[in-house]
């Protein structure tokens, strides 16, 4: 397997920081894109030149094409985009304002947005490569309290669907990681916690309640998975990480079904 140029952004922490350790770890090279980077003065005393740290907030056009310039410059090419940076608003649709709505997209689809258009030019010149956008199970789904972050990831889903089915000709390969829960800082320090209204207690605490019994995954368990699907000559569109997500997904795929099959004849007569 020859040795691979990885650009992620998101790298400092998370599942970013695990992905960026594993492939550092075997061999690759890789462009790491933090707000800080402090964050990853450990892994340049390890990995030495094959890393870059790069300062970079997604939320600025320039700062990305910057960036991905800095790292093409640096290593001659691209093989492996990871498009991971992003955080969660936590509150109802009622409870969201404008300000951090904005914000949550700015960041999370914008800020992939940026980094496809920049890294594209790239990937056609040099006759392929790899984009990965962090998705989640909440691009599928939605969870209540999390509308607007919702919201972002089923952006970010029409866009790399659509993103794969234009550049495929190109050579460039598309994949949607959407992961289920994991022992991140996803909840903590880096999530927005919005105002609560008390109209809504009843309902955090019924989610309370159910959450007690959740199992959330090991994030470093996420890094194989990664390199295998980087690895594989014919990587899938959407991947799934962790046990629950395909359950769930199912679940819910077979409800829409129904109800648009239940509703079949009403459609049908829309057509007119």
């Amino acid at each position: 397997m020859s040795e691979k140029v990885w650009f992620i952004t998101g790298a400092s922490r998370g599942l970013g920081r695990v992905w960026a350790e594993a492939a550092l770890a075997r061999g690759d090279k890789v462009a790491a894109c933090v707000r800080n980077r402090e964050a990853l003065s450990d892994f340049a005393d390890i990995y030495g030149s094959s890393l870059l740290p790069i300062e970079l907030d997604v939320r600025s056009e320039e700062s990305v094409k910057d960036a991905v310039g800095v790292a093409v410059a640096a290593f001659g090419r691209l093989d492996v985009v990871v498009s991971n940076a992003g955080y969660a608003v936590f509150g109802t649709i009622e409870e969201t304002d404008t300000v951090n709505a904005r914000a949550q997209f700015e960041t999370n689809f914008f800020g992939t947005l940026w980094v496809v258009q920049a890294v594209l030019p790239h990937l056609r010149r040099q006759g392929g490569g790899h984009i990965l956008i962090t998705s989640s199970l909440a691009g599928i789904i939605t969870f209540p309290t999390a509308g607007i972050y919702n919201a972002t990831k089923w952006a970010v889903e029409g866009l790399g669907e659509t993103l794969a089915s234009e550049v495929a000709d190109f050579g460039i390969k598309v994949t949607l990681v959407e992961p289920g829960g994991y022992e991140t800082d996803w909840r903590g320090s880096s999530s927005v916690p919005l105002a609560s209204m008390a109209e809504y207690d009843g309902l955090r605490a019924r989610l309370k309640a159910a959450s007690t019994s959740r199992k959330l995954g090991n994030p470093a368990a996420t890094a194989q998975a990664i390199l295998n699907v980087v690895d594989a000559p014919s990587p899938p569109l959407r991947l799934f990480l962790g046990e629950a997500p395909l359950g769930i997904a199912q679940k819910q795929y077979a409800e829409r079904l129904a109800t648009w099959q239940a509703w079949a004849d009403v459609s049908a007569r829309a057509q007119g």
